[in-house]
């Protein structure tokens, strides 16, 4: 079961609703679900994984998003009532940690979140984007000669893992020991036969993420990494297991997102060329406003766990202390009291008010970075392959999009073109000498 607390009283009036979106059924029928919930229920309670409310208008999920009486909460050491953190169903993990700041209520939350805003300012942002531009060229360089790509495994996977590596100041050249397990850990079922190697894959990521921490506290170079194993609370320094799923929190967030939001991206452009050659010509217009309308309607991250910590009237519903609840950003973004045609691309509407970057005091602290990095390759891929066209054949989606609407693969075919440098590996090299000669990792004032 998910969850010891009791389920709702019956008393209680209450919509039932059944609701699994761990299922490939949802992700097929996702926009079927969400219009009928939408139109009867936008809060219902669900009997699935223990029970648990699940909140789809766009209303009702800011609200409760923004409520005092709901917690991230992840008790992983019983010390305080239980809460059982983000996840809906709860997983037992091989290590139990917390999933860093997104299961951290005030004040720690606040705490950890400060640390690491230097390095994720707009400001500390910029600041990577001739990096950002040199590695996405090195990626289609490695390809452009040939006609085909995979935009997943050529780009999509590689741009982000990369960047993420350089501000967390990991070793640039160690992308590959963290990305299969970063996408594998999602899309990969519990019942699935190759489960097993995924874990010891992610041990693998685990174990060099904590000898990184190690050696920077030895010999400190600038990045995230350094900011965390500074921090100190109360005069002490926190436990080495929650600065590890901090640093997995900022692994996850950084890899599999945007890679899920260029590839859905790229794929709606190849399905519409019409709609890619306007972007292409009037990017100055709709680059901004085309982000946007892509982050709202694929939600790469569609929604996260909650607890009720009192009991409330909220949104139309009563709530009781210790009953559990999902926050749907992806169905809050299809509601059309927001957004009209919701179930359409625009990419210049207006006012775009999504949610996919969550609500409240745990919106997401990498949005900046996600906007920059997807921006930079959408821009590179219009310029040097304008052509391309996504083969469907080969294209394989992740089978539930209930974490992450990932894709594992993305080929495509175009007008062969002229590589402009080295490839991946000498750029790589050549990045690392970035961030050290320009301080790239450091972080940023309020004042810079």
């Amino acid at each position: 079961m998910d969850t010891g607390h009791p389920p709702p009283d019956p008393s209680r009036a209450r919509t039932i609703y059944h609701f699994d979106r761990h299922t490939p059924e949802y992700r097929d029928r996702f926009a079927a679900i969400t219009r009928e919930m939408h139109e009867k229920c936008p809060v219902a309670w669900t009997d699935t994984y223990g029970g648990h409310w699940v909140a789809a208008g766009h209303r009702e999920v800011f609200e409760l998003a923004r409520c005092p009486h709901v917690s991230n909460d992840r008790d992983y050491k019983n010390e305080r009532r239980g809460y059982l953190g983000i996840t809906i169903p709860f997983a037992e993990t091989p290590m139990p940690m917390r999933n860093g700041i997104l299961e951290m209520d005030d004040p720690e939350h606040r705490l950890f979140r400060a640390v690491l805003n230097p390095y994720l300012s707009p400001s500390a942002v910029r600041r990577w984007e001739p990096f950002i531009d040199e590695l996405v060229r090195a990626c289609l360089d490695e390809k452009i000669e040939s006609g085909r790509i995979d935009f997943v495994d050529d780009l999509a996977n590689i741009v982000p893992a990369v960047v993420t590596l350089g501000m967390l100041g990991i070793p640039l050249a160690k992308w590959v020991v963290y990305n299969e397990p970063s996408h594998a850990v999602v899309y990969t079922p519990p019942d699935s036969p190759d489960r097993e190697r995924v874990q010891e894959l992610n041990m693998a990521m685990g174990l060099d993420l904590l000898a990184n921490l190690h050696e920077i506290r030895e010999n400190p170079r600038p990045g995230l990494i350094d900011g965390l194993a500074r921090l100190e609370i109360d005069g002490e320094k926190p436990e080495d297991i929650d600065l590890l799923g901090m640093l997995g929190l900022l692994i996850g967030g950084g890899f599999d997102t945007t890679t899920a939001l260029t590839a859905h991206s790229l794929e709606w452009l190849s399905e519409h060329p019409a709609e890619r050659e306007t972007l292409g010509r009037e990017r100055d217009l709709l680059l901004n406003s085309a982000t946007e309308e892509f982050l709202r309607y694929f939600t790469p991250a569609p929604g996260d766990g909650r607890t009720i910590s009192a009991d409330c009237d909220i949104a139309g519903r009563q709530f009781a202390e210790g009953e559990r609840l999902w926050l749907s950003w992806a169905m809050a973004n299809r509601d059309p009291a927001v957004f009209p045609d919701p179930d359409t691309v625009v990419l210049d509407r207006k006012g775009n008010r999504h949610t996919s970057f969550g609500l409240g005091i745990h919106r997401c602290i990498g949005s900046n970075l996600a906007r920059t990095v997807f921006k930079r390759m959408l821009v590179a891929v219009l310029d040097r392959i304008p052509d391309f066209h996504c083969e469907a054949e080969g294209t394989v989606h992740y089978d539930t999009i209930g974490v992450i609407q990932g894709m594992r693969k993305l080929p495509a075919t175009f007008t062969p073109g002229r590589r402009r440098g080295p490839g991946l590996d000498d750029t790589l090299a050549a990045l690392e000498r970035m961030i050290d000669e320009h301080g790239l990792a450091a972080p940023v004032s309020a004042g810079s």
